[in-house]
């Protein structure tokens, strides 16, 4: 147990890691191509830079730039509420069916709540 107490003040590393991930692999492909989803470009372009934005902020705070953590989870939020009730209400389960195509709002929900976390707790995480 000791060995892993020694690891509790790096655990945060674990979340920023996996959400910085997810939108950085999503946001940076919204500058290339068409804007999907119904979207005018502003508001696809727009996604794009709160994802990519946010992610950067989320990783950077990782090394005490607790505004910076805060910021990052903001930008995250707005983004996930609207992938959830834009693409995936209705529909809990991560997989696709005939009336989402896209899947449910597991995933997004999971996000959301990561992202409300580091708005509320920035680097007291």
């Amino acid at each position: 147990m000791d060995a892993l107490k020694s690891l509790s003040p790096y655990a945060h590393w674990l979340l920023r890691l996996a959400v910085a991930a997810v939108f950085l692999y999503h946001g940076p492909t919204k500058f290339v191509g068409e804007p999907a989803m119904g979207m005018s470009p502003f508001i696809w372009y727009l996604v794009g830079a709160m994802e990519t934005l946010g992610a950067l902020l989320l990783l950077y705070g990782g090394f005490g730039a607790d505004w910076a953590t805060r910021l990052g989870g903001l930008l995250l939020i707005p983004v996930m509420l609207g992938a959830i009730f834009m693409v995936h209400w209705g529909q809990w389960s991560f997989v696709p069916s005939e009336s989402h195509p896209m899947g449910g709002m597991e995933f997004q929900v999971t996000l959301l709540a990561i992202s409300l976390y580091f708005l509320i707790r920035g680097n007291e995480a």
